[in-house]
């Protein structure tokens, strides 16, 4: 028996989405983080999360969909979408994640700003905040180093400069957490694998006991 699929990342994706700007960031998913990924649509109306008071929309409610929408098989979910989102402490963000967790959100909203949604800076900065996101749910905090992908960024030309790369000591941090996301899957499927021997062999014993 097989066992199941351990770096797998699911994108759910809005309508609409530049087809080479999703292809820049699998490619990059890929590289960072050596996973497959799959492409899901995500419905349009995201109404559930909007704030009509301030026009936006709050991320953690789209975080918390994306819980109950992400399949079993996969070890992590992004969703891209195009609405402007807010925390509630700061005025607009490029994207939430949950440390740790599974599920992180990106906009590309504010991101276009300056730009064409064509360019490779508009592409780039997407696939920045992406990876960025999705380090915090592989458990990396925002790091000091300008020189990191995971360092804060404060405005757009934050983000241009940010590199599109781990520093040693984040590469050491994830490398660390995807070995133990392994460990994890390979003893939960030993463990399925013990559970249906056991089934099995009540049920045999079950149909060799006299009625």
């Amino acid at each position: 028996m097989t066992d199941p699929p351990v770096n797998k990342i699911v994108i759910f994706a809005v309508s609409g989405l530049e087809s080479e700007m999703l292809t820049r960031v699998r490619l990059d998913i890929d590289r960072i983080f050596y996973c497959q990924t799959e492409i899901t649509p995500l419905s349009d109306d995201l109404t559930y999360a909007l704030d009509p008071a301030r026009n936006q929309y709050l991320s953690a409610s789209i975080l918390d969909r994306l819980i109950t929408l992400a399949p079993g098989h996969v070890v992590k979910a992004i969703a891209i979408v195009e609405v402007d989102l807010f925390i509630p402490i700061l005025t607009h963000v490029y994207g939430e994640a949950q440390m740790g967790g599974k599920a992180c959100i990106v906009s590309t909203y504010r991101l276009g700003e300056g730009v064409s949604l064509a360019s490779e800076t508009y592409f780039h900065r997407v696939a920045k905040e992406t990876i960025h996101e999705l380090g915090h749910t592989f458990n990396l905090r925002h790091c000091p180093s300008k020189a990191c992908i995971m360092h804060y960024c404060r405005t757009l030309n934050d983000v241009d400069r940010r590199p599109d790369e781990l520093c040693r000591y984040c590469k050491v941090l994830l490398d660390d957490e995807i070995e133990r996301l392994a460990k994890q899957s390979r003893l939960s499927s030993a463990n399925g694998n013990n559970i249906n021997r056991i089934s099995g062999i009540k049920k045999n014993v079950s149909q060799s006991l006299p009625p």
